[in-house]
């Protein structure tokens, strides 16, 4: 399959191309680096430099051809959520890197269709909000704070694909990584013996190991039957005091200490929101389509995700 992707140069996109080239499809990778994915040579790999946010970029001959040839596209551009303080620009650039890329993305697919094709949009688990105590579904509906409403638009830009595009829209987890996301950041502090829970340590954190969700963006670019929302999660959600708990003894660490929230508050500001708070999600949809999780529980998926043989 010719694919075009966007968004996938960083921590989801390093495993994420690799796998898509062994499975013999050839793509196109639109990234705003002159030199992504360094290092990946292959002869179905090309590149364009590009933003895709930006309008200008979507005039460009390259990324003309690239949308016109491509019978499958997958859309994972956004700014990342928890990194920084949300000020009035940064909120800006969360809002502009989705629904701008996304927009642009749907209207290009428009200007030049092709029966058949498929389209794999990103969202996330904010869309829900947050609750110690409910459990969401993708029936649930979107939170009235920022992030559920800019997943809400971000679907819905997605949604505005030609009638005969099949749209697959993810609404993903915290992805569990070695090299970057939530746990790149915890990793250093659980190997110094200087982790623990962060803030109370009861909220939920739905999670999904890498390697499960490029299978699952594979496996929904090549599968007709998947169309519509998925929570792109793993059947075992749990509590951060556990999930600290189960990571510490991966490592054969202690994980004791906690992070108190308002030291997590002063670094990022209203950003320390996705970490302190948090929702149980499930993925009826996934469970019913017969999805296959390689690391379905959360030892073997920390084990997997902490090893330098696995990635």
């Amino acid at each position: 399959m010719r694919l075009l992707l966007l968004g996938c140069t960083g921590f989801v996109g390093r495993e994420l191309v690799p796998l898509l080239l062994t499975r013999g499809h050839q793509l196109v990778v639109v990234s705003r680096q002159s030199h992504p994915l360094a290092g990946l040579e292959h002869p179905d790999l090309r590149r364009i430099q590009a933003d895709p946010a930006q309008a200008a970029s979507w005039q460009e001959p390259a990324l003309i051809a690239a949308v016109a040839e491509a019978e499958g596209v997958v859309n994972l551009a956004g700014e990342p959520i928890a990194e920084k303080r949300w000020s009035e620009e940064q909120r800006r650039r969360l809002i502009d890197s989705r629904l701008g890329s996304t927009t642009r993305l749907v209207e290009a697919l428009q200007a030049h269709p092709r029966p058949g094709r498929v389209l794999v949009s990103g969202s996330a688990v904010g869309y829900y909000g947050s609750s110690e105590e409910a459990r969401f579904s993708e029936s649930s509906p979107a939170a009235p704070d920022l992030l559920g409403q800019l997943c809400r638009d971000w679907e819905a830009a997605a949604d505005q694909a030609p009638a005969d595009c099949r749209v697959v829209k993810l609404r993903i987890g915290i992805v569990l990584g070695p090299d970057g996301g939530a746990l790149g950041k915890m990793l250093p502090v659980f190997r110094a013996g200087l982790g623990g829970p962060i803030g109370s340590g009861r909220q939920w954190m739905s999670w999904i190991q890498r390697s499960d969700l490029c299978a699952l963006i594979a496996t929904a670019l090549e599968t007709p039957a998947y169309e519509g929302v998925y929570n792109a999660v793993a059947p075992e959600a749990v509590r951060m005091d556990r999930f600290a708990t189960a990571l510490g003894r991966v490592l054969k660490r202690p994980s004791l200490l906690p992070v108190p929230a308002p030291v997590l508050q002063l670094m990022l500001g209203d950003g320390a929101a996705v970490v302190l708070e948090g929702q149980q999600v499930v993925s009826e949809r996934l469970e019913s389509q017969g999805f296959t999780f390689r690391y379905p529980d959360l030892d073997s998926a920390l084990a997997a995700a902490t090893s330098p043989a696995v990635h």
